[in-house]
């Protein structure tokens, strides 16, 4: 959530601050602001409440040639959207922007008692209670910042700078991500890579508890009790064309017609097709620890919990020894669960740097259990602290609601359970067909989204001006269902809905009336006759049903019907994945709805 960005250096602030913002928008936002500064301390505040044109505007007025500066987009939080509550917050001589939440905001406001406040907001309290040891002349920036973040509860990524000294910026992070950019007399601060992207390859990933003072030509970093950190420069490997839309007209398009791209890459140099193997060298287990695995944790929220579903009924298929639980990291961060020992855990996050996710990881790292991560964003929180992991390499996820991280988390996982498996001595005549169906995996994809995207185009205008919808499924057609369902809802606000089959009887039944339609997810193979007889159930109620099947015999009379032609059997349910995407976004564009921004959504949560 929110964005932050900061530059000191030789060329124009406030035209880095507003382009990285740009890039940034993806995380979503309310509100905008940005503060920069010339040699002597003069500053230029401008905030906008709504979409960054809107600072755009107003920075034409206001066009300086500042040097240094900081910027931020708000996602509310504390206080509505507004501009009185947007970043940067003023207090005194300094200004600050902050990602994530103060927890003991109102405590430390009411000992800041000669302070006055203009906001609503958390974050004005943190730069208060920062300005009041500033002011007092014991204190530079830096060792401000520090003071006041020892009283501090909850989590912070911070961008700091005085009028006093303008050409030094004082950065800090505890549970929400910074990364610095060196660059040729210039360093870059952000929240997120992509916005530094272009302008250095070069970066310094900041680990929670560290503070760095950076001026253009130096960065100092130490931890809050004031020791020396010997920082990393690790290379950026996203480049410009990534985070472009390169004429598709939204980036959620773009991302799902780049999945058979980012499924090679996923599967680059972990498969051998002709020994019907897979290798897979991050999660860095010996064969003896992984046939000493009898309990496998997946941990992830949202699309990464739906992917975490899904490979977990692959998986069992073929390691029938394993038990596999499937967990909601918002709800297991707060249970008293039991592992058993000989587990593993897996933890699934597209950006790295999901809140309930990383505190999941660290308490089960507590209990001595090895952690195992299936994360996209190189450098990020998660990929750092965990014990192993397997990266996806799907490239940026600009639009908030994930697509090809999904497949590629899902072949992942599934690639992690065949080294298990292997490593337990499962006959090969049982783990070639996954392999091989995961080798074909990338053309298949191309094949499908080919061949069907004109139908689920046509179709999805068809049901436009629905509200309601049910995706029904069974076996690994049932997790699939639940990621549609959830596609649906976040980018077309669609009240979707996920049910397995068998469970219409019990309840779901009810629902059937005019004001919905039902996507029943209808792969051939031992349970099909059984979805089939489902889906009759639901047509003698009057249901107005979209099949999605790759039987070419499917003959009921429902009322559309998307056929998948594929030599896949075990991995249909990615493809009919694909048709769930195209359907959302097909149905979004259709309703005029923000496809890449939808309304309340942030595309990295980094607060609980």
């Amino acid at each position: 959530m929110c964005g932050i960005v900061g530059y000191v250096g030789g060329k124009n602030a406030q035209d880095f601050l507003i382009s990285g913002l740009k890039r940034l928008e993806y995380r979503g936002y309310d509100s905008a602001g940005i503060i920069t500064m010339d040699e002597e301390g003069k500053d230029t505040l401008i905030k906008a409440k709504g979409k960054i044109s809107e600072l755009e505007e107003r920075l034409a007025k206001n066009k300086r040639d500042d040097k240094a500066g900081i910027g931020h987009t708000r996602w509310a939080t504390h206080g509505e959207p507004s501009e009185a509550n947007a970043h940067p917050h003023q207090a005194g001589d300094i200004f600050l922007v902050h990602n994530g939440i103060i927890e003991n905001y109102k405590e430390l406001k009411a000992q800041l008692k000669n302070a006055e406040f203009k906001s609503e907001t958390d974050s004005e309290v943190l730069a208060k209670l920062i300005e009041s040891f500033y002011h007092d002349g014991r204190y530079p920036l830096t060792n401000a910042v520090v003071q006041a973040l020892k009283l501090v509860k909850g989590t912070y990524g911070i961008a700091v700078i005085s009028r006093k000294n303008p050409e030094e910026i004082v950065v800090a992070r505890l549970g929400s991500p910074l990364v610095i950019g060196i660059g040729h007399d210039e360093t870059l601060v952000a929240s997120d890579a992509s916005a530094l992207v272009g302008h250095t390859k070069r970066a310094i990933y900041l680990n929670d508890g560290e503070v760095a003072t950076i001026t253009r030509n130096s960065v100092e970093i130490k931890t809050l009790n004031a020791e020396p950190v010997s920082a990393k420069v690790e290379e950026i490997e996203t480049n410009l064309s990534a985070i472009q839309k390169n004429g598709y007209e939204h980036f959620l398009l773009k991302e799902i017609m780049e999945q058979p791209e980012s499924l090679i890459e996923t599967l680059r140099g972990r498969v051998n097709l002709h020994e019907g193997t897979v290798k897979l060298g991050g999660p860095g287990l010996s064969e003896t620890e992984l046939r000493k695995i009898k309990h496998l944790i997946i941990v992830g929220c949202g699309t990464a919990y739906n992917a975490g579903v899904l490979a977990g009924y692959y998986i069992e298929q073929f390691t029938p020894e394993i038990t596999i639980e499937t967990v909601i990291a918002s709800e297991y961060r707060y249970r008293q669960a039991y592992i058993p020992e000989d587990s593993v855990a897996l933890i699934v996050s597209q950006s790295g740097e999901t809140a309930d996710t990383l505190a999941c990881l660290r308490e089960i790292k507590k209990k001595g259990i090895k952690t195992i991560g299936i994360v996209n964003t190189i450098g990020s929180t998660i990929a750092r602290e965990v014990d192993g992991g397997t990266y996806v390499h799907v490239g940026p996820e600009i639009s908030v609601a994930s697509t090809k991280a999904f497949t590629s988390q899902v072949i992942a996982m599934v690639m992690f359970g065949l080294t298990i498996a292997q490593a337990k001595g499962v006959k090969k005549t049982v783990l070639q067909p996954y392999v091989k169906e995961i080798a074909k995996l990338p053309e298949e994809v191309r094949n499908v989204l080919e061949l069907v995207h004109e139908d689920v185009k046509k179709i999805a205008n068809k049901y436009k001006d629905y509200d309601h919808a049910i995706y029904l499924g069974r076996d690994t057609a049932y997790p699939t269902a639940i990621e549609g369902a959830l596609k649906l809802k976040e980018i077309s606000y669609v009240d979707a809905n996920a049910y397995a089959f068998g469970e219409l009887k019990h309840g779901p039944l009810a629902l059937i009336d005019d004001r919905f339609f039902e996507i029943a997810l209808i792969p051939k193979g031992e349970l099909y006759e059984k979805a089939v007889s489902n889906v009759q159930e639901v047509l003698a109620r009057n249901g107005k049903v979209i099949a999605v099947t790759n039987d070419d015999k499917f003959d009921l009379s429902v009322a559309d019907v998307i056929r998948i032609q594929t030599s896949l059997e075990i991995l249909t349910p990615l493809l009919m994945n694909l048709v769930s995407q195209l359907f959302a976004y097909y149905m979004t564009v259709a309703k005029g709805n923000n496809v890449d921004q939808p309304r309340n959504l942030a595309k990295s949560v980094t607060v609980e």
